[in-house]
């Protein structure tokens, strides 16, 4: 029991002292982890080009330079129209500010006519204050995004570092894989590698199959908010599509912005509420058809879950922490369960789980030795030696 305690308190300092520095680093952090990212979404190509006898160096050279070409087409097809559409939002912006303060004072004159006028003044400047309130919030988030993750030297850091970390890791991918797998405590190699897989197949299906989903909720609403004649629908459907990857949340706040330009643009409700129907068709198919088909119930990832792990992880890392707030959200997903699954075989749980202190008791010999070579290690006490007596 000794023995075991000890490799717990390891592996929790282990953690600790990683997450800490984690946290001194995270302001360098970013282009490592997009090209972690980038070389984990891709690793599935330069093993297909591995199998066609594709030197793996130059299997990874071609699906990056694939993938780097994809994203400037895309940019150069886009950035054009978004730009446009940009410029005419930032000039039209104080224009629907000024019919919004009109719509307020003219609420406010209603109520004036009904209510004690002190009361109205207090409503007035209660409202004033809460508006400079959000007006200071988003001006500190601007300021935190353009001197944090998002600053010229972190920029510049993102665009030229980040393919080089993904070519290498792209390139040495199995390597790493084998060299970490080498490290692995030889008692309980199996179990982590079971639990790394079962990380990699909720990881992958969950990114692969949201990227698809914001993609074409990004698309369905630009076109659709475009169709209904909504000024800058293209550039808000893809904000909306990019917000869907934040469950519920997303579609909410994409769906208040819609609504609240309309309003803004059009000066009734008319509209404004064809763009709210929209948003309800719309996540309506996300939740019922589009997410299932795409994404599954197979990555156990609950809404509430990721949500928090967004909100924490961007508390504790900044723009770092939102990137990598889902893979840490699988990893400890995947571990609580594991750890959970043990808990109800153990002991604690239940007295009748212990195992006897005579094991030949509990079984005949002949099955103990016929079943002993495929003992599940992950069911043996940590604080017990390996078979054979060498790991």
């Amino acid at each position: 029991m000794t023995q075991a305690w000890g490799r717990t308190l390891f592996w929790i300092g282990a953690v600790v002292l990683a997450a800490y520095v984690l946290n001194l680093l995270s302001s360098i952090l970013l282009p490592f982890v997009m090209g972690s990212a980038i070389a984990f979404l891709l690793d599935p190509f330069v093993i297909r080009l591995d199998r066609l006898r594709v030197p793996r160096s130059l299997g990874s050279i071609l699906v990056l330079f694939a993938f780097l070409a994809l994203i400037v087409a895309f940019i150069l097809l886009l950035v054009p129209l978004l730009e446009n559409q940009i410029t005419a939002l930032v000039s039209h912006f104080p224009a629907y500010l000024a019919m919004v303060r009109d719509e307020i004072d003219h609420f406010l004159a209603l109520l004036q006519d009904r209510l004690d006028p002190d009361q109205v003044a207090k409503l007035r400047d209660a409202a004033s204050a809460k508006v400079g309130d959000i007006l200071a919030g988003i001006g500190k988030v601007i300021t935190s995004l353009l001197t944090g993750g998002i600053a010229i030297a972190n920029l510049l850091s993102l665009v030229f570092i980040t393919p080089i970390v993904a070519f290498f890791l792209l390139r040495d991918w199995e390597v790493l894989l084998a060299t970490i797998d080498s490290w692995l405590p030889r008692e309980h190699a199996e179990t982590i590698r079971e639990q790394a897989r079962l990380i990699e197949q909720t990881l992958s299906g969950f990114l692969r199959g949201q990227a698809s989903v914001c993609l074409l909720l990004g698309m369905f609403y630009g076109l659709a908010l475009t169709i209904i004649g909504l000024d800058f629908g293209l550039v808000l459907g893809l904000v909306c599509g990019c917000l869907i990857f934040i469950p519920f949340l997303g579609g909410f706040t994409g769906g208040l912005l819609s609504v609240g330009l309309a309003f803004a643009q059009f000066g009734s409700w008319h509209k404004p509420l064809v763009v709210a129907a929209l948003f309800v068709v719309g996540q309506t198919l996300e939740g019922n058809i589009i997410t299932p088909k795409l994404v599954g119930d197979r990555v156990n990832l609950h809404p509430v879950w990721l949500i928090f792990s967004l909100l924490a992880f961007g508390a504790l890392f900044g723009f770092v922490g939102v990137l990598i707030a889902v893979p840490m959200a699988a990893v400890i997903g995947v571990l609580v369960r594991f750890a959970l699954k043990r808990y109800l075989l153990s002991p604690l749980y239940d007295p009748a789980n212990a195992v006897p202190a005579n094991e030949s008791d509990a079984c005949p010999p002949d099955s103990y030795h016929r079943d002993a070579s495929h003992q599940d290690v992950g069911h043996r006490d940590v604080g017990a030696p390996p078979a054979g007596g060498t790991p």
